[in-house]
């Protein structure tokens, strides 16, 4: 069974409410036909097709909630009104009351208002990061975990190790087994040395600290993190070489190329991004998505929820 097939199945029964506020996409309105017949979650799309926006009985206690998380941002009640009847600002709403229990937006909407909409009516959760993770699928069956790929550009070292939990966090909700972290690098175990080597390891460390129980090494180059025989010579006696299911990016450069490669090149299957480290899970959809594209990122929304 293929990963997403896995998705479909770990996530139907749950009863999980998914905002898709652009409800006006036809392939909005397929997706969300899918997932109610599949029974992977209870669909509420706003749009023509479905909820007017500026009529959903939600409507002024988004505006409320809105006004309260960004005072400087809204001028009076009136415009508050008006703010929270965006259909994206109104799924995030909805998800930040516990109207929904995730919302799924960006087929029409570009990513960066997708992810202000999300930091102002949901916001992050303790660690105060928003990031992303791509599940790459790949033929021989691995799925292997890729994070940041689409949102921090260049984090820090604490950045890079809450980046780092967040991941091995959604790794058990979303593939259903235990992370194995590699902090990845040019350098392995010090094969090499400079500032952008000293961060991984600064990371990893910080890492550790957060999540002690949680499989964990670096700094670590990417053959020697999945390649058993590769790992043996350049990392005798780590538990992560080898056998690693979250690579960590240190920057997006090489996450976003990463994940592109490894996509086009290697045959596999990217489900993705999946927003990491809001308080209540809304993710963004790329704008090519189809809808068995929607319908997996509706899957994940409802895994995502089930342990909030």
């Amino acid at each position: 069974m293929s990963f997403r097939a896995q998705l479909r199945e770990r996530a139907r029964g749950l009863g999980a409410r998914i905002v898709l506020p652009e409800g006006t996409d036809l392939r909005v309105q397929a997706a969300a036909e899918i997932i109610r017949r599949e029974k992977i979650g209870e669909p509420i799309l706003l749009g023509e097709s479905g909820i007017v926006p500026s009529r959903h009985p939600a409507l002024s206690r988004v505006a409320d909630l809105l006004r309260r998380r960004r005072p400087e941002r809204v001028r009076d009640g009136v415009h508050a009104l008006d703010l929270a009847a965006d259909p994206i600002r109104l799924g995030a709403g909805l998800v930040a009351l516990g109207e929904a229990d995730g919302c799924l937006a960006g087929a029409v909407t570009p990513t960066a208002d997708v992810i202000r909409a999300a930091l102002w009516a949901i916001g992050t959760d303790a660690r105060g990061l928003l990031s992303s993770a791509f599940y790459l699928g790949l033929p021989d069956g691995r799925v292997i975990t890729f994070t940041d790929c689409a949102v921090v550009v260049d984090p820090d070292p604490d950045e890079l190790a809450a980046i780092a939990v967040a991941a091995a966090n959604d790794r058990r909700r979303l593939a259903g087994d235990e992370p194995v972290v590699a902090f990845l690098s040019y350098s392995t175990q010090g094969s090499a040395a400079g500032p952008a080597v000293d961060k991984v390891r600064d990371a990893l460390e910080r890492f550790r600290a957060l999540a002690p129980g949680v499989a964990a090494d670096g700094e670590l180059q990417v053959d020697a993190a999945l390649v058993p025989e590769v790992a043996r010579r350049k990392a005798p006696g780590s538990v992560v070489a080898g056998a690693a299911n979250v690579l960590v990016f240190p920057n997006l450069d090489a996450g976003n190329i990463g994940y592109k490669l490894v996509e086009r090149l290697a045959g596999a299957t990217a489900t993705g991004p999946v927003f990491q480290g809001l308080s209540r899970p809304m993710s963004d959809l790329s704008r090519g998505a189809t809808a068995d594209d929607i319908v997996d990122s509706a899957a994940i929304a409802a895994l995502q929820a089930q342990t909030r």
